[in-house]
């Protein structure tokens, strides 16, 4: 791996480290991501593929590693260089969680969205809650289903998390999101 590369992967990561900490952790959009961030328990991992069979085995490969992994509690599938159109991304999340609910995962894990483009369906692009799923690459996030189940077991009104992060999105604002993102 080259100088050059190797330098454009740690600017990916420090990135996705930055925007966890100043967006997720630090507006609280996910009150469990601290405790994970600090335990160093979050694994990295980059995904240039430039073909979906290999992006698809590399998925293949992270789910058979947090089975073999416990340390490892959540992983951030990055792709730093490929999905960057939205749809395309919505498109390989759809084949993503098909590959998980029909591999043998359904009810081990599950996955979440995050795009620098994200809408929810229904709201305007503009919208500053869309803001709770944005970042600074497409990403997918693998989650252990009986970790998240025991956090939101012991979490106050889970329901709610969802719409206090949109409310809180848009009393900052898209402005204020965009500079954080950055």
């Amino acid at each position: 791996m080259s100088k050059v590369q190797n330098a454009a992967e740690s600017l990916v990561l420090i990135r996705v480290k930055n925007w966890l900490e100043k967006v997720v952790i630090g507006l609280n959009f996910c009150p469990f991501a601290k405790k994970e961030f600090e335990r160093q328990s979050i694994r990295y991992c980059l995904d240039s593929s430039e073909l979906q069979a290999d992006s698809l085995s590399h998925l293949i490969e992270e789910l058979a590693l947090l089975d073999s992994d416990p340390s490892i509690e959540t992983t951030l599938l990055i792709y730093p260089q490929n999905y960057q159109q939205f749809d395309d991304y919505l498109d390989w999340l759809t084949l993503a969680s098909s590959l998980v609910a029909n591999g043998g995962y359904r009810g081990i894990y599950q996955l979440a969205s995050f795009h620098p483009d994200y809408c929810f369906e229904g709201e305007s692009s503009g919208d500053p809650a869309n803001y709770t799923n944005r970042s600074p690459y497409p990403i997918i996030h693998i989650l252990r289903e009986a970790s998240l189940s025991r956090v939101l077991s012991n979490f106050p009104d889970p329901e709610s998390i969802p719409q206090r992060n949109i409310a809180k999105a848009r009393q900052l604002g898209s402005v204020a999101l965009q500079k954080l993102l950055a």
